[in-house]
């Protein structure tokens, strides 16, 4: 008959009427057994640990993601320091007044780097086009961009049709 797990964590296996029962093994690996109570054959099946959902809003660029990042980690250390200051100011401690000082220098440091984030995406923006308005930088980069293409491709098909043409209109001949 079948029962539920052991202290060590062995296996788990579940008994149906008949039916396809699972059972879970120590590797970790899951397997279906089925069959009747006599016969069990194991069949080996893998569930992932997740499933992959789309996201809902695009990753942050590269750059915003890490000045993000980092302001997070320094507004933290703030609050760690501004609770710091607060309890040894109320036990008295002569670590008050240094905390108290750190953290209005940390307050400042911290609101900079809040400011880093929003300047470090407003010129990600500009940058590289998501801004949309005629005056916009990256317009004028694109603009260019498609210019060069073109105008490689203009270079590209008017050698081709030197080399089609076996070599006529060339100057020198090897």
């Amino acid at each position: 008959m079948g029962g539920r797990g052991t202290a060590t964590g062995r296996h788990e296996q579940a008994v149906g009427e008949g039916t396809a029962a699972g059972r879970r093994h120590a590797d970790g690996q899951a397997r279906a057994t089925v069959g009747h109570m006599s016969g069990y054959e194991e069949q080996a099946y893998y569930r992932p640990l997740w499933v992959e959902e789309p996201a809902r809003r695009r990753r942050l660029p590269d750059p915003v993601r890490t000045s993000a990042v980092r302001a997070v980690l320094i507004i933290a250390v703030t609050l760690i320091q501004a609770v710091i200051a607060f309890l040894s100011t109320l036990a008295e401690s002569w670590l008050a007044f240094p905390m108290v000082l750190s953290s209005v220098a940390s307050t400042v440091v911290a609101t900079w780097a809040a400011l880093d984030v929003w300047v470090t995406r407003q010129v990600w923006n500009q940058r590289n086009g998501v801004v949309s308005e005629p005056s916009s930088t990256a317009r004028t980069l694109r603009r260019e961009r498609r210019r060069g293409r073109r105008h490689a491709r203009a270079t590209e098909r008017a050698q081709e049709r030197i080399r089609r043409q076996g070599g006529t209109g060339q100057l020198s001949h090897p």
